[in-house]
């Protein structure tokens, strides 16, 4: 091996063996018996490409396709970036205002988790599940949810072009959306025909629990006998905006457990005296788009049996990431906690099981929406279990929904 190959399979080792320091400082070390096999094959694959590949290689890109290939083995929020990805991210200028509704993930290519209620993307009929191939031509076959999610930001009133598949289709759309500032009411309420009361959370952020206090307490008696909440598709906000709003259906117990790769790292957080004023039966209508703080709000409500779950498994996308800073500019996004479920089993990566699953069909681009809502309908019913439920436990006469 020449001396020019050394140093270049140096260089392209070096940051691997940060990587697996790195892994040491966050949690429990990696035991040199187990790196070291790995890191002699990822050295020698270099070796043989850097010497044998049909024609030479561009080194720069190997080393850029097997970082991203570290950081892909992780999870979907992980991810490694180059350096002009880490000062996009780092910069001091803040995001454009403008947005277009839409919460990504990465599976393959970038997927949709969240559409927020009259946002672009919801009046161009995007969906959960669709999977975004390309934005504004730039292929995401191989960018991260953190870099696709801040191209989707752009001055008000610019244009963005997706490149999208949906189900089993061959051929993909395009649909065009031009950025908007956030506008909505991230909490709302209507009577169901029945006489429940309906609340619909669009989006979670600092407000959301006031807001959902205020709209529950203005629907007076009907909120009172219970409410179903509408989490369905909202994958934005912080678990800290999640917790804020369990706290007022949660009046004793976890609310919230985050944990690290160290036991000592574990942060529980438990009720306070004057949490849980809202005390009348929930169900909540969940569905793979729930996540973030929809998904730690639901697990909350959930494993203090405050709420029975409706529709489709969650996202599981329930965790905190951390920049990890590497040489010439480089940059590692990393999961390093997650919360967990009432029994220690991790939210992030499995999502929450629904009480009651309810399938929600794909519907083509090109097909009509249902007319009935079966997440809905099935949530009802189990509202009205619930409150029957309730009335014969503590003898008093439940108020019957009409």
């Amino acid at each position: 091996m020449s001396s020019r190959t050394r140093l270049l399979v140096f260089l392209v080792s070096t940051p691997l063996v940060v990587l697996v320091a790195v892994g040491g400082i966050v949690g429990a070390r990696t035991p040199a018996q187990r790196a070291g096999a790995p890191l002699r094959v990822f050295e020698d694959v270099i070796r043989y490409i850097l010497g044998a590949y049909v024609e030479e290689v561009n080194i720069d890109k190997v080393m850029d396709g097997a970082m991203r290939g570290l950081a892909d083995g992780l999870d979907p929020s992980s991810a490694y970036l180059t350096p002009a990805e880490a000062k996009s991210f780092t910069s001091a200028s803040p995001a454009p205002a403008g947005e277009v509704g839409l919460v990504m993930t990465r599976q393959f290519y970038l997927r949709v988790i969240g559409v927020r209620d009259g946002s672009p993307a919801d009046r161009a009929g995007l969906q959960t599940g669709d999977f975004v191939r390309a934005i504004n031509g730039i292929a995401t076959r191989d960018m991260s949810a953190l870099t696709g999610n801040r191209l989707l930001r752009g001055e008000p009133g610019s244009k963005i072009s997706l490149l999208v598949i949906r189900g089993n289709a061959a051929d993909p759309h395009t649909i065009d959306l031009v950025r908007e500032a956030p506008k909505g009411e991230a909490v709302t309420s209507r009577k169901l025909p029945g006489g429940e009361a309906f609340v619909r959370v669009a989006s979670f952020g600092s407000a959301t629990a006031n807001a959902l206090r205020t709209t529950i307490g203005s629907l007076g008696p009907a909120a009172n006998t219970g409410v179903l909440i509408d989490l369905r598709g909202v994958a934005d906000g912080t678990p800290e905006d999640g917790i804020a709003a369990a706290r007022l259906f949660v009046k004793s117990g976890v609310i919230a457990t985050l944990a690290g790769r160290a036991e000592s790292s574990r942060t529980v957080t438990s009720a306070q005296a004057g949490d849980g004023a809202l005390a009348m039966p929930v169900t909540l209508l969940v569905s793979n788009g729930t996540a973030h703080a929809a998904e730690v709000f639901a697990s909350a409500l959930s494993a203090n049996k405050r709420a029975q779950l409706v529709g489709e498994p969650t996202a599981g996308l329930a965790a905190v990431q951390r920049l990890v800073r590497l040489p010439d500019g480089h940059a590692l996004w990393m999961t390093h906690s997650r919360y967990l479920q009432a029994d220690g089993t991790p939210i992030h990566e499995r999502g929450l099981r629904p009480d009651e699953a309810v399938e929600i069909p794909v519907i083509g681009f090109d097909e009509a929406k249902p007319t009935t809502d079966q997440v809905l309908t099935a949530a009802v019913k189990a509202l009205r279990s619930m409150i029957l439920q309730q009335g014969k436990t503590d003898g008093s006469q439940p108020g019957t929904p009409r």
